[in-house]
């Protein structure tokens, strides 16, 4: 089987930032061993799998170890992707997902995605929080899918050096770490998934469905602009509406090609 093979820098202005994805549109979703075997060999953060389904696509997101059921950062690079080369001119389309229907518009030149919120809740810091993370939060929220750590400051969360093993062994997928930004972003973050494949994720729109209600309960207002600083680093327009969270950025192509599978 030979398949289209798109590589996108999603969350960002320009090429070697924000977080790269891998698209490949298929004509059928070959067998699950097969997408695992595919996302190992791209070795990105994540691979989305592309199957039309009428005017919609069904996607699916691959680490290079598990299927994941919500990727931000590989939803905008697959609307970049039908919208610019797929289906050119296009202004929207539909991603049938784990997560339910995700809508993606074009917004100048950038794309805004609609997904579900994440809420959190205050609880005790699980045991080894601190020391994984080599810094003692101000207080921890959890959901299923993460811990949210609060940290003193902008300049803490950049500086981390966590420890990943210790990360990958508490019982939650990944750890979301922010702080009140300190120039022109509400605030900032980064986010580790070891026990996901994905020691730091670069920008990470499923952290931010969790952190936009998390910011909005903190700074009483429901719009953010959100900056992660890992070493890559991107801004993420964040709104909170109810239920939903709209996460609004732009993409760069970087490769595109062919994979024999």
């Amino acid at each position: 089987m030979r398949t289209p093979l798109f590589q996108v820098d999603a969350f960002a202005a320009r090429r070697f930032t924000g977080n790269p994805a891998a698209v490949m549109p298929m004509e059928a979703f070959p067998a699950d061993a097969v997408l695992q075997a595919i996302a190992a060999e791209n070795n990105l953060a994540e691979t989305a799998f592309l199957v039309r389904a009428g005017e919609d696509y069904r996607i699916r997101w691959f680490t290079p170890v598990t299927e994941v059921p919500l990727c931000g950062h590989a939803t905008l690079a697959s609307a970049a992707v039908v919208m610019e080369r797929l289906e050119p001119g296009r202004q929207r389309v539909v991603f049938h997902s784990m997560s339910g229907p995700l809508t993606v518009e074009r917004a100048g030149s950038g794309y805004i995605m609609d997904f579900p919120a994440r809420f959190s809740e205050r609880v005790a810091p699980p045991p080894g929080l601190g020391a994984a993370l080599g810094a003692v939060p101000l207080e921890v929220q959890a959901n299923r899918f993460h811990y949210i750590a609060l940290l003193e400051s902008a300049a803490t969360v950049r500086e981390l050096a966590p420890d990943f093993a210790a990360i990958a062994r508490l019982d939650r997928g990944g750890v979301i770490v922010t702080a009140a930004g300190d120039g022109d972003y509400d605030f900032v973050s980064r986010y580790f998934a070891p026990a996901k494949g994905i020691p730091e994720d670069p920008v990470t729109g499923g952290a931010h469905c969790a952190l936009a209600p998390y910011w909005a309960q903190r700074l009483h207002k429901p719009a953010f602009r959100a900056f992660q600083v890992s070493r890559r680093g991107g801004e993420i327009i964040c709104r909170l509406s109810g239920a939903r969270v709209e996460l609004e950025g732009s993409c760069v192509f970087y490769l595109e090609g062919h994979a024999e599978i």
